[in-house]
């Protein structure tokens, strides 16, 4: 069950360094992404090596490279999926983050029903595939938290119509999703029914319970890196609200635009909390690593798009999937969208690859992790989805 850690990997947190001879200069928190330019253009070619090994057979067909293969998914009658193969499926692990999440839910209020369907969401198992580089379940439990929910808040605020999501309240839901999370200072008076009204409602309970055990395991910039990517992500959902109340549906590019920032970026933002380290701000937000963050972040949920066509297309009030939209900006099938979707899926995982092996010269152990962290939410992503009854029947 443990992971196989590089050379640079560390049980815990890892101090920065305070110079490095070989270079004879100072590689310290800011030095690495200063001096990102010049080292990129010296880099050759370089590998990075996963985290260990897949304890789970995987079927024949996604064997190939040492990082990548074209996967089938669905019911195998589109286009494979080229992704990263995922690097750690263990069951056991899963199944103790699991039930600490559900003992955590029923702690929150969520009711029997609302229990098994967290269940059958298999959270744990998202978060064990998502995350090899660590076997603790507590951080785990951070992850599985966080993205279950996230999930909850789409679900019931923006997504299904049948769990009570109404376009023209998404934004005053919203608005109090971020107070719980990122909580307001007491204003007086006004303050206790800002308080009874996160109290009242289930979505903000368990955001407010999730970034509070989030704090125990992060710093507080990690904290605040995870609840902005957040409120990003809540921005993309006001458009969707728009455009579900309005009845005109974004040409396919503009849907990508929004996209972007409600992706799996938001849950591959954890990744260094649940390792247990940190990515220096100067060099997470730095050009070229956000755009791999990005490639990754927008590949993931284009996987999930191409596994919740007929669930989207079967809501009363159509929520928007890239396959949809391409279909009516083209006029043509969703067979056919499938497969520019695909295609377009593809090239962004190979862009990722290109961005990583670019990457691949800054020295720095924990940019390093986080890279190799990115590929590894991919393929462990893709798992999920592919396994997931959720998504598995809707393909």
């Amino acid at each position: 069950m443990n992971p196989t850690h590089g050379p640079c990997d560390t049980g815990g947190r890892p101090t920065p360094p305070a110079g490095d001879a070989r270079l004879g200069r100072p590689t310290g928190l800011g030095t690495a992404a200063a001096l990102l330019p010049s080292l990129l253009a010296a880099a050759g070619p370089s590998r990075q090596a996963p985290y260990g090994t897949v304890s789970e057979a995987l079927p024949g067909p996604a064997r190939g490279g040492p990082a990548y293969a074209e996967r089938p998914w669905g019911d195998g009658t589109h286009s494979p999926l080229y992704c990263p193969l995922p690097e750690r499926a263990d069951q056991r692990l899963a199944d103790e983050v699991d039930a600490r999440l559900r003992a955590w839910a029923r702690d929150r209020g969520c009711d029997d029903d609302e229990l098994d369907a967290l269940g059958k969401a298999a959270f744990g198992r998202l978060v064990t595939l998502a995350h090899p580089d660590t076997d603790d379940p507590d951080a785990l439990l951070v992850a599985a938290q966080l993205n279950a929910a996230w999930w909850a808040a789409d679900d019931y605020y923006a997504d299904d119509t049948a769990l009570g999501a109404v376009p023209a309240r998404l934004p005053q839901r919203l608005t109090l999703a971020m107070s719980a999370m990122d909580p307001v200072p007491p204003v007086g008076d006004l303050t206790a029914p800002l308080r009874e009204a996160h109290g009242d409602d289930l979505v903000l309970r368990l955001l407010q319970s999730a970034v509070a055990h989030l704090g125990r395991h992060a710093t507080s910039a990690q904290v605040q890196r995870i609840c902005y990517s957040t409120f990003a992500m809540f921005v993309s959902w006001t458009a969707y609200a728009a455009w579900r109340e309005t009845g005109e549906d974004p040409p396919a590019w503009e849907y990508l635009a929004a996209r972007q920032h409600d992706s799996f970026y938001t849950s591959m933002t954890l990744i260094d909390v649940v390792g247990g380290y940190e990515v220096p701000a100067e060099l997470f937000y730095e050009p070229r690593v956000r755009r791999a963050s990005m490639q990754a972040g927008t590949a993931s949920v284009v996987v999930n798009d191409l596994h919740s066509v007929a669930k989207d297309a079967a809501d009363e009030n159509p929520v928007c999937n890239l396959v949809l939209l391409i279909a009516a900006d083209r006029d043509c099938s969703v067979d056919e969208a499938t497969e520019i979707t695909v295609a377009l899926h593809n090239d962004l995982v190979r862009d990722f690859e290109s961005s990583h092996r670019e990457l691949a010269a800054v020295p720095s152990p924990e940019l390093q992790r986080y890279l190799r962290g990115l590929r590894a939410w991919m393929g462990g992503g893709f798992e999920w989805h592919a396994t997931n009854p959720r998504y598995a029947q809707q393909s």
